[in-house]
């Protein structure tokens, strides 16, 4: 009887998670904006500052007014990051690590297969910057596993799939082994914080390759923001943010040093703490309510456009740069590209992505539902 009671006081006395503030409840639109925001900036990274071998000019020559700015295109995939955390977050509450597999799996992988195997027909077909990849690094490419398994990517940007794929993977521990409570989460993002401090101390490789201590703020961050969309700010939260944002940007000046040489010339540090600051802010926005007015109708379209827009437009518009450099303006080559690559995007989104994306849930839905209750078999 003492043991009873005493236990139902410890249950009174100990602090209950916080009731959500709002219902989160379908797309948020300014999500959806600041998504093509970030995979326009890393186009024209791409297309104006990176000196690759499209161009024959470097690009203080080609472009030189424009390309100061685009030389911090790079930061879009740090902006990329923040969003996941927080639509991560969201979009698995209160779904079960089946639920979660099949949305990643829906999400990232039609349009992925698409564009490998895009990539590869037209840089083989015009081979105008180097040959494609292999047939054998193709088919590895398709499993987005390359990386780890040593294989060259079939385009340069998707080092950055790798990254999503590690964070869904230790997300997809904490919701298998404990569930998405605030209480749960809030610990995960600390632990996972203090881990990657740790693991980028001791420099050893396996460490990183879990932890991504140069990666895993942005995604931290989101999920704080997160939390406070769904519960309200408090200054734990606060406190999570500020100290992602003071150990990203220090990363992120390592990143810096690595893209002036890929730029060619050097570049002032106070604009890259500037955009980690304004994409913060932007996210902050959101996640206090602030742009709950912003839902223009062409966003959710947009949003839905970035991620076969970030896959497709690297090698192939270095080839289309490289076939037409001579022949026409690069003042109107680079928007008519952009252009170009947006109307594939749509194609791609809407004759690929979406009907294959919707037989893929129907067979993995079906095939989770033969786990849960496996039939005898003869």
């Amino acid at each position: 009887m003492t043991s009873s009671v005493t236990v139902q006081q410890r249950q009174k006395e100990r602090p209950a998670s916080p009731l959500p503030r709002i219902a989160p409840k379908g797309r948020l639109a300014a999500l959806d904006g600041l998504r093509l925001l970030a995979a326009l900036m890393v186009v024209l990274y791409h297309y104006i500052a990176f000196n690759s071998a499209a161009w024959s000019k470097p690009a203080t020559e080609r472009f030189p007014v424009a390309y100061v700015p685009a030389s911090y295109g790079w930061l879009g995939v740090q902006l990329f990051f923040l969003i996941s955390g927080f639509v991560i977050c969201m979009s698995a509450w209160g779904r079960s690590i089946g639920d979660f597999a099949t949305s990643r799996v829906t999400r990232l992988y039609p349009a992925y297969w698409f564009a490998v195997l895009a990539a590869t027909l037209v840089v083989s077909i015009w081979p105008v910057n180097g040959p494609g990849p292999s047939l054998s690094d193709v088919a590895v490419n398709l499993t987005m596993f390359h990386e780890p398994m040593k294989v060259a990517p079939a385009d340069g940007v998707y080092w950055t799939l790798w990254a999503e794929i590690r964070f869904y993977l230790l997300f997809a521990l904490l919701i298998a082994w404990r569930g998405l409570t605030y209480r749960n989460v809030v610990g995960f993002c600390v632990v996972w914080a203090m881990a990657a401090s740790v693991a980028a101390g001791l420099d050893v490789d396996a460490l990183d390759a879990v932890l991504m201590p140069n990666d895993c703020w942005f995604f931290i961050a989101g999920m704080a923001f997160y939390l406070m969309y769904r519960y309200g700010p408090n200054l734990l939260l606060w406190g999570i943010v500020a100290a992602t944002f003071v150990a990203g940007q220090h990363f992120a000046f390592n990143t810096h040093h690595n893209v002036q040489k890929y730029v060619g010339h050097k570049l002032p540090l106070w604009p890259l703490v500037m955009l980690l600051a304004l994409f913060y802010l932007a996210i902050a926005a959101v996640a206090l309510g602030r742009t709950s007015r912003i839902n223009w109708r062409w966003l959710p379209t947009a949003g839905a456009l970035t991620y076969p827009l970030y896959l497709l437009h690297e090698r192939i518009g270095w080839t289309v740069i490289k076939e037409f450099e001579n022949d026409v303006s690069r003042y109107v080559l680079v928007p008519a590209l952009v252009a170009l690559m947006l109307a594939a995007s749509w194609l791609l989104h809407r004759y690929v992505e979406r009907p294959v994306a919707r037989l893929l849930k129907r067979g993995m839905t079906k095939a989770l539902a033969d786990m849960r209750a496996p039939r005898e078999r003869t």
